[in-house]
């Protein structure tokens, strides 16, 4: 026999985020190439974090059910069940859930090892257009403002 993971998607735990469900398919069977996340994420909830680009980094989004958008400086691109929609290196992005019901999404990248994400959105406290820290509290993850400091966000795992 091989050294061939397994694992039961639905039963791993969920990474902090700001969708119902995200599961870090790659951290769990130790996938070291390519980064593969499962989202469920009811209408209006961003997978994951918000408007971010990566700067040496693939992205792809492919929805199992449901819809969600994909927005870019270029417009934004409806995607549904059975599509997929390709994000080149260093293009800001900010996928987000639509429709009557939840989406279904694999999310996967490349390479792996390039996948830190630089968030490009504007603080709701100084409006700086600025990056985003964060720092674990528990279990969640707590963002802040890289221009003032001010927490801005906080992603928890699981049921939203």
């Amino acid at each position: 026999m091989t050294d061939i993971t397994k694992v039961a998607v639905e039963d791993l735990p969920d990474a902090p985020n700001p969708t119902r469900h995200k599961k870090e398919v790659d951290e769990a069977v130790g996938a070291t190439e390519f980064g593969f996340n499962y989202y469920v994420a009811d209408p209006g909830e961003r997978l994951p974090w918000g408007g971010h680009r990566h700067p040496d980094h693939e992205e792809l989004f492919y929805v199992l059910d449901g819809t969600i958008e994909v927005e870019t400086s270029a417009g934004v691109l409806p995607v549904s069940a059975g599509e997929a929609a390709f994000v080149p290196p260093d293009t800001t992005n900010l996928a987000r859930a639509t429709g009557e019901g939840p989406a279904r999404v694999i999310a996967v990248g490349a390479p792996k090892d390039s996948d830190g994400a630089i968030i490009e959105e504007p603080c709701p406290a100084c409006g700086a257009e600025s990056d985003r820290t964060y720092a674990v509290d528990g279990d969640d993850y707590v963002l802040s403002c890289s221009a003032c400091g001010t927490a801005v966000d906080r992603l928890t795992p699981g049921p939203s």
